[in-house]
């Protein structure tokens, strides 16, 4: 980072010149006098230009200034305070709203027929493990990936090399574990630690070194790249084999399930019939439902009995649907507030869904309620400090980014209103001063104008030059005429300009402790996230029922089939 840019240099810089077709530059040369290449983007738009890097299986370390240029001694010190890789993207700009983003890992024991996998999606938090037999060649793992779509794969160094190949042919970006690999006690010390517990047994994981392997290796690398804790990572689900239909990757594609045999992305599939969703929670908790469709007749007849609450109340599921509709996505936005990557327009449309729980309760307010669907509901817990906080600090339409200004709202911090005001009140002060020199000159055109290279200034065009007072001291020459300056407009500038960069670091230290604060409130926002996904799952499944007819099916344990009229 170096002031409006974001450089890179030597082969960096023609890497990222030929990847993202821009100028390659130099500048002065190195210790053999050869000239070093160098190719920046604006910090404005470096967020496109890192996506299009990653989208090409890069990854891309962030160095910032981590003290303020005021206070240094020398060169700014600066610090990777992030690695950007495909799997552990967190910017809302960079990621497909609807679909998790996963970050795999694979260990394998050699005396062992079992993989042991991990899935972690750091935007959300959620967070996966499980087995696959290693004896059927590599279908199982290719299954595996089909089912999760990762975006990259962490593969440890005793895995035999063609794995790595499987794995690429995928289309997933394989890096290696390095520093993350991990054996079976430092593996349990990782989890224990980030969870916080005795052990895990909690999580069904404890006699699984595989398992435990691949979790703490996902876990390690996530936290590397991100330079955090990752406090929304709460818990670990294991998913057994017998608890879902395992459809292996061949079928999932012949089916067209989730993708068309050709992998067009226009072409229809099961997924695009039936995501009628209002969220990306609600698209995402569905397309995980296809991958790993439920097998227990209790469980898929809990689940039928939501779809069929919406299907039978129309007007109760167009009320729920229209609500759905305004919310955003708050299972990312909490992991962004997890990962400090929050923006402001992120904390307001937060603000906006929790506002609007109180409809989709009430919207909900029926002793009729499946169970599962009366359980979603309680989850829409507000704990009644989160959207006032943020209301109370955030303006109502704030800018993308808090480097800009104009997030914190007036009223919220006392020093902030201050410096607010002198800013105004200098700027005043000088539109003042500007009307008072035309009266004490006589120039009618006599301009006080402003530049980020000279400052403030008094200009005066050729043709009044002659009226220019002796006190006026010479600062440029322009095609039209002097720039001046005056002792007291050179005071004014200081104070303005103290002002300013001190209300711009104020502003942004505010903002980081909001972040600090609302990070508290995670795990309420992740139990919001998980009914939103549940309720608008179910509505959309009614809707599509409703719209292409579908019928209820009766299940029991029996290997009969009765379709009448099925198409």
């Amino acid at each position: 980072h170096i002031g409006d840019f974001y450089e890179t240099f030597g082969g960096d810089a023609e890497t990222v010149s030929r990847e993202l077709e821009i100028t390659l530059t130099s500048r002065s040369k190195d210790a053999g006098g050869q000239k070093i290449p160098l190719a920046g983007v604006p910090c404005h738009a470096v967020e496109g230009y890192i996506a299009r890097l990653i989208a090409k299986g890069y990854k891309v370390a962030l160095c910032d200034q981590v003290e303020d240029a005021r206070n240094a001694k020398g060169i700014v010190r600066r610090e990777v305070v992030r690695v950007i890789t495909p799997g552990t993207v967190i910017d809302e700009g960079m990621i497909e709203s609807t679909q998790a983003r996963y970050l795999m890992a694979v260990s394998a024991d050699p005396g062992s027929a079992h993989l042991g996998l991990a899935f972690l999606d750091i935007t959300t938090g959620e967070f996966v493990v499980t087995t696959c037999p290693a004896e059927q060649g590599n279908t199982a793992l290719i299954s595996e990936i089909t089912r999760y779509r990762p975006s990259e794969c962490l593969m440890p160094g005793n895995l035999p090399r063609e794995l790595d190949e499987v794995v690429k042919r995928c289309g997933v970006v394989v890096t290696s574990a390095g520093e993350c690999e991990t054996d079976p006690d430092s593996a349990k010390r990782v989890l224990v630690d980030h969870f916080k517990v005795q052990g895990l047994e909690g999580f069904g994981i404890e006699s699984n070194p595989l398992v435990i392997m691949a979790a703490a290796m996902v876990l390690c690398y996530a936290k590397e790249t991100q330079r955090l804790d990752l406090s929304h990572v709460q818990q670990i689900s294991f998913r057994q084999a017998g608890e879902s239909c395992l459809i292996d990757g061949i079928t999932l594609r012949n089916l067209e399930i989730l993708e068309s045999i050709r992998g067009r992305s226009g072409d229809a599939t099961l997924l695009s019939i039936l995501d009628l969703a209002k969220t990306p929670m609600g698209s995402r908790l569905l397309r995980s439902m296809l991958a790993a469709p439920l097998i227990s007749v209790p469980a898929i007849n809990r689940r039928l009995d939501m779809v069929e609450y919406f299907y039978a109340r129309t007007g109760v599921r167009a009320g729920v649907r229209e609500v759905l509709g305004e919310v955003a996505d708050i299972g990312r936005i909490a992991g962004r507030i997890a990962c400090k990557n929050a923006g402001p327009r992120d904390l307001a449309a937060l603000a906006r869904t929790i506002d609007l729980l109180p409809s989709l309760r009430s919207a909900l307010d029926d002793p009729s309620l499946p169970v599962q669907l009366a359980g979603s509901c309680g989850d829409l817990v507000d704990e009644g400090w989160i959207a006032p906080l943020i209301t109370s600090a955030i303006t109502d339409d704030p800018p993308a980014l808090v480097r800009n200004g104009g997030v914190i709202r007036q009223g919220y911090d006392s020093m902030l209103d201050e410096l607010r005001f002198r800013t105004v009140s200098g700027k005043e002060w000088i539109l003042a001063l500007q009307q008072r020199e035309r009266e004490n000159t006589g120039i009618k055109s006599l301009k006080v104008g402003y530049n980020s290279v000279f400052g403030y200034y008094i200009e005066v065009t050729k043709p009044n030059l002659a009226l220019v007072p002796p006190s006026y001291q010479r600062k440029q020459t322009t095609a039209s005429g002097e720039r001046f300056t005056i002792p007291e407009l050179k005071e004014q500038e200081a104070l303005i300009a103290a002002a300013e960069g001190r209300l711009a670091s104020l502003e942004q230290e505010l903002y980081a402790s909001l972040i600090e604060r609302l990070a508290e409130g995670i795990p309420s926002l992740q139990s919001v996230a998980r009914g939103i996904a549940a309720i608008d799952t179910a509505a959309a499944l009614a809707e599509a029922a409703a719209i292409n007819q579908y019928t209820r099916p009766v299940l029991d344990e029996s290997l009969d089939i009765l379709i009448r009229e099925g198409r």
